[in-house]
C-alpha cells in the first residue's frame, strides 16, 4: 500500500474512531470532512470529547498523546489527527 493509501484508509478509520468513540449517533463518519474543524465550529467537539478521544487513539494506534502544543495543533482536524498519528505511531 502506498503512503497515500495508508492515510486514506486512516482517514476512514479515524471518523469511524470518533463516531463510535464519542457515542455520536446522528454523525455519519463520511459526514466528516477531512478539513473540518473538531472544537468550536464543526463537530463542536469539547475538552471531556478530546480526552475520551485521545484514549481512543492510544488504545488503537499506539500513539501517546501528550498535552504539548503539538497534541493541541493534531486535534484541529481529521486531516491533522491522521497525520499525527502516521508521525508517531511505533
Amino acid at each position: 500500500m502506498t503512503t497515500e493509501e495508508n492515510r486514506t484508509t486512516l482517514l476512514r478509520e479515524v471518523k469511524q474512531l470518533i463516531v463510535d468513540a464519542l457515542q455520536l449517533d446522528d454523525v455519519q463518519p463520511d459526514s466528516i470532512a477531512d478539513d473540518e474543524p473538531l472544537f468550536g465550529t464543526g463537530l463542536a467537539l469539547d475538552s471531556i470529547d478530546a480526552l475520551e478521544l485521545a484514549m481512543a487513539i492510544t488504545r488503537r494506534y499506539a500513539v501517546k498523546m501528550s498535552q504539548g502544543e503539538e497534541t493541541r495543533d493534531a486535534f484541529r482536524s481529521v486531516g491533522h489527527l491522521v497525520d499525527y498519528i502516521l508521525l508517531h505511531a511505533a
